[in-house]
């Protein structure tokens, strides 16, 4: 699957947004991709998916265990473990900091891959990361449907993407006149956290 084909996915779901947003790290952009678009359809997200686990075997090879940051990155990683025939495990927050809970562990020797939806500034990432790190295990890499980054979030493992974009963001104190002259929309979950732009 071409970047282009992944585009034409998220512009056909309803999923590429353009205007003015606060992404959940605090930063504005012109561009935001609502992926709950993408994940409401089983068939456009098994597409992906299928095209995710296709580009993670070449770049890595067999995987046994697909770790996931909650909520966002639950749908992707299932179902990008079940194209890989691996198993679906994701770490959520436990007094503020990203763990394996409900009973799941990964056992020694196995060959993880952390999943994503999209990749802005790496911090998730890193911190799903942090979190596999404390158990046995060996993690060949990363990947998510797309790298908002440009290539430049530093993960500290080797990243598959889907689609690599370069979508600019700025600080809110620092926007263009273009942007600045939109309303600001928050279309992400963290609001409902609690926490603030």
């Amino acid at each position: 699957m071409t970047q282009d084909e992944v585009l034409d996915e998220f512009r056909a779901a309803g999923a590429l947004l353009e205007g003015h947003f606060i992404l959940s790290s605090g930063l504005r952009s012109p561009i935001f991709l609502q992926k709950m678009f993408i994940f409401m359809d089983p068939a456009r997200t098994e597409k992906l998916c299928h095209a995710l686990a296709e580009k993670v075997t070449a770049a890595f090879g067999t995987v046994d265990y697909v770790v996931s940051p909650a909520m966002g990155g639950i749908l992707p990683g299932y179902e990008t473990a079940r194209q890989l025939g691996a198993k679906a495990v994701f770490v959520e927050r436990e007094e503020g900091k990203f763990a394996l809970r409900r009973g799941f562990s990964i056992p020694e020797g196995a060959r993880v891959l952390m999943v994503e939806d999209i990749v802005t500034t790496g911090l998730s990432s890193r911190e799903c990361l942090a979190a596999i790190a404390e158990h046995p295990g060996h993690v060949v890499g990363a990947a998510c449907l797309i790298d908002r980054s440009g290539g430049k979030a530093e993960l500290g493992v080797p990243l598959v993407a889907l689609a690599t974009l370069d979508i600019p963001t700025y600080p809110a104190d620092a926007l263009p006149p273009e942007l600045a002259a939109l309303p600001a929309v928050k279309p992400g979950s963290r609001s409902i956290q609690g926490v603030k732009a």
